[in-house]
């Protein structure tokens, strides 16, 4: 069973950067497909972005397509979610999750309920 913790969240100004950690423990993360959810009050989680097991296929909602980047860091069992140009809608708590192990598990829709391990959670605001 793997373990994950976050870490990275603040507060920020609009088109200002922050990157999110998620360190792993118990487990290989290359053997996990991971993916970073967050849910902001009143609404739904939302998958935000997503990346395969053993593989460099990575995924983004279209909201944050173009300004989010996910990456592994395997040597270090961690992955970052890299947030360029944050507007107030992307305040919200950020989790990342990860489903396997398998070497061929892939994201495929991530839907959070296919995710078995969460972490507990780094909340970003980004506010001026």
């Amino acid at each position: 069973q793997v373990q994950l913790v976050e870490s990275g969240g603040g507060l920020v100004q609009p088109g200002e950067s922050l990157t999110l950690s998620c360190v792993a423990s118990g487990g290989t993360l290359e053997r996990y497909a991971i993916a970073w959810f967050r849910q902001a009050p009143g609404k739904e989680r939302e998958g935000v972005s997503c990346v395969d097991a053993a593989r460099p296929n990575s995924y983004y909602a279209l909201s944050v397509k173009g300004r989010f980047t996910i990456r592994r860091d395997n040597a270090k069992n961690t992955v970052h979610l890299e947030m360029n140009s944050l507007k107030p809608e992307d305040s919200a708590v950020y989790y990342c999750a990860v489903k396997g192990p398998s070497l061929e598990m892939w994201c495929g829709s991530w839907r959070s309920s296919d995710f078995q391990e969460w972490g507990q959670g780094t909340r970003v605001t980004v506010s001026s």
